[in-house]
């Protein structure tokens, strides 16, 4: 810190958790910045960025404590529990394993629970029948939340690793409800906010990309007297119609053109999956990324949009039940608000580039949302 204190006129510090944050007015003559101030800067351990366009503005973020010890053996066993259950989906849609089954609330979860022993007694043929689907699957989860991790620990925010969602595919056809990180320090601005939360959904858009194009290159289209309309998987013997985003459908025509009913194939389905959490993700709702994201981009502008979205997501539950669910959860993990809380320093100015950033997210929100998942 001492090397560059002489380049600024004022400075404020700022304790936000486990790290420091140093705001300093930068002197006229060292704005631009001057070759002296580059070089203090370069050799800057830490994190350094403008906070005005102008570089009037520095801000300098490091951190001050030592890194917690983390739950690693909680997050392993919920990774390890997502890995089973997304490989027993696969299994199920190659029709090369049938879940158990139980009839009302109580014979569900106790069919759920009897699907490990069961999954794992399998011959290892079975077990490797759903890696097609798992492993994109996976790799699509897996680099979202690292995004989030490594954009969060650069500005040394104190995030903890990501918590995997496991869903027997006794209940989902997906085997996963998708994963999470906790941000366990406050944000300081809404640059720092915009870049955590779309570095996730782009890192994870890249991937989906990449297994889309797999997967509806081993698709195939059926004769549409004997299935139904438009694109659809086959789980445990049933067949499941699955709704399209603008992203799926585009895949679907450039690989099977003039289609009318295509059998998914597993890797397919994933990227489906894939394309879908995506979506779900961006809704600019409470603390969900596409949250994180239109607050910055918007700052408080972002309470009556996220209200349109909740009304409008209570409209589409008359198509898909399930939304209500999702909305239910969305509002409990975010405190019962549609809104964003507030970051420490909300009035600071967002850069064009992360504004930029921020509109890609946007669109991207608008090729992966799919309306009605199921059933469309």
């Amino acid at each position: 810190m001492d090397s560059i204190t002489p380049y600024l006129d004022a400075w404020r510090v700022i304790r936000a958790g486990p790290r420091e944050i140093v705001e300093g007015l930068v002197a006229p003559a060292h704005r631009g910045p001057s070759a002296e101030l580059r070089a203090a800067l370069a050799a800057w351990p830490h994190v350094h960025y403008w906070g005005a366009a102008d570089h009037a503005e520095l801000v300098l973020v490091r951190p001050v404590a030592a890194r917690r010890q983390e739950a690693w053996l909680l997050h392993l066993v919920l990774f390890a529990i997502t890995v089973i259950c997304a490989v027993g989906a696969g299994a199920a849609l190659e029709a090369a394993y049938r879940p158990p089954t139980g009839q009302g609330v109580t014979g569900t979860l106790l069919a759920g629970l009897g699907f490990f022993p069961d999954f794992l007694s399998r011959t290892q043929q079975v077990v490797l029948s759903g890696w097609p689907f798992a492993l994109p699957l996976l790799g699509i989860l897996l680099v979202h939340e690292l995004g989030h991790y490594v954009v969060a620990r650069r500005y040394a925010i104190d995030a903890s690793p990501p918590y995997f969602l496991p869903i027997p595919p006794t209940l989902s056809p997906i085997g996963s409800l998708g994963a999470f990180l906790r941000l366990r320090s406050p944000v300081v601005d809404r640059r720092q906010l915009l870049d955590v939360g779309a570095a996730g959904p782009l890192a994870g858009f890249v991937v989906v990309l990449l297994v889309l194009a797999w997967g509806y290159a081993t698709s195939v289209s059926v004769t549409p007297a004997l299935n139904p309309p438009g694109t659809f998987i086959e789980f445990a013997g049933a067949q499941y119609v699955l709704g399209d985003s603008l992203l799926t459908r585009a895949f679907r025509e450039y690989f099977l053109p003039g289609a009318v009913s295509v059998h998914l194939s597993a890797p397919a389905f994933a990227g489906w999956a894939g394309a879908l959490v995506t979506g779900l993700n961006l809704l600019p709702l409470s603390q969900l990324d596409g949250g994180h994201i239109a607050y910055g981009l918007l700052g408080r502008r972002q309470t009556p949009l996220g209200l349109a979205v909740l009304v409008g997501l209570l409209y589409l539950a008359q198509f898909w039940a399930a939304w209500v669910v999702w909305v239910a959860l969305t509002l409990v993990v975010g405190g019962f608000r549609w809104t964003h809380p507030s970051v420490l320093c909300p009035e600071r100015a967002v850069p064009r580039s992360r504004q930029l950033l921020g509109w890609v997210c946007v669109a991207v929100f608008a090729a992966t949302f799919m309306p009605v998942p199921f059933g469309g």
